[in-house]
């Protein structure tokens, strides 16, 4: 009996697709890097174009995809989830006859391990992001994200607290004029993203550690009476705008990744949640490294 191939129909008067594909799948992945296995979960979107006269896309080839792959990854040692999600992105032209672009996009979470100002080791969250691209018969690009929750401590309630005691109990605020002003602190969320071409290799660790280090403070997720305490000071010693948390990630890129070309992109996005009012705040730059090594920095 021969089954009809609904997919491959003609369509009348039909229209090409940007996307279709499949979102959401769940898999574990081992990365190997630096002389170690990092066993990770991560959910994986893949998408294909659609020409104008065909019906659908062969969805269950992705997940047939998505499936060997990452069991070829762990006989051959994957080196980063970018370099799976390439592998997978490669693989759908040869599954979709039809296709001219191909996508492929992975979150998943990540941990290291830490030590508090105290010396007590912790292991913390974070999120590692991937993304590979293709056009048929081009080269590759790849993207490396990374999110990472953190701290920040409000410069501008910081001073209007500080004008305030001036005003309305000078002796008080003279007794503090060198200790950290109180304010108001946020918990924050911030992404750095950067798509390179596919010989590239950035090391996501170096990411997070930039990211972490502009913000007031990092957080952990056990803290003892003296390592609170260190937090918050250093918070407040520290404080930020979202704004002000963009602009260090920016800089400290240019000093990191100096080699690397002007075409490459970049995004750093971040949200401080405000605990004095029931909106976020946000801040972001999409550029390139060319236009942050303009003069104008614009």
């Amino acid at each position: 009996m021969n089954h009809l191939d609904v997919q491959n129909r003609r369509v009348e008067n039909g229209f090409r697709l940007t996307r279709v594909g499949i979102t959401g799948v769940r898999k574990p992945i081992v990365v190997h890097r630096h002389g170690r296995d990092n066993h990770i979960t991560a959910s994986v979107d893949v998408f294909v174009d659609l020409p104008s006269t065909q019906k659908g896309s062969h969805m269950s080839r992705n997940v047939e995809i998505i499936g060997e792959m990452i069991d070829e990854s762990v006989r051959k040692k994957v080196g980063s989830l970018e370099e799976l999600a390439g592998k997978i992105c490669r693989e759908l032209f040869d599954r979709h006859e039809y296709a001219t672009y191909g996508e492929v996009n992975m979150v998943a979470d990540y941990f290291l391990e830490r030590q508090t100002d105290a010396g007590r080791k912790t292991l913390e969250p974070f999120k590692l992001v991937a993304r590979a691209t293709s056009k048929r018969g081009n080269g590759m690009m790849k993207l490396i994200g990374v999110e990472v929750e953190g701290m920040t401590a409000c410069p501008c309630a910081m001073e209007t607290v500080r004008r305030h005691l001036d005003s309305e109990d000078p002796e008080l605020a003279e007794s503090v004029s060198e200790m950290p002003m109180i304010t108001h602190n946020q918990r924050n969320r911030t992404t750095l993203m950067m798509e390179v071409q596919e010989h590239v290799d950035i090391e996501a660790d170096d990411m997070i550690d930039i990211v972490e280090s502009s913000l007031s403070s990092p957080t952990y997720g056990i803290l003892k009476r003296d390592d609170e305490a260190s937090v918050v000071l250093r918070a407040h010693r520290n404080p930020k705008f979202v704004e002000d948390v963009v602009r260090d990630i920016l800089g400290k890129i240019l000093d990191k990744y100096g080699e690397l070309d002007d075409s490459v992109h970049v995004t750093v996005r971040s949200v401080s949640e405000e605990s004095i009012h029931k909106h976020n705040a946000f801040a972001e730059r999409i550029t390139t490294l060319g236009g942050l090594r303009a003069v104008d920095g614009q």
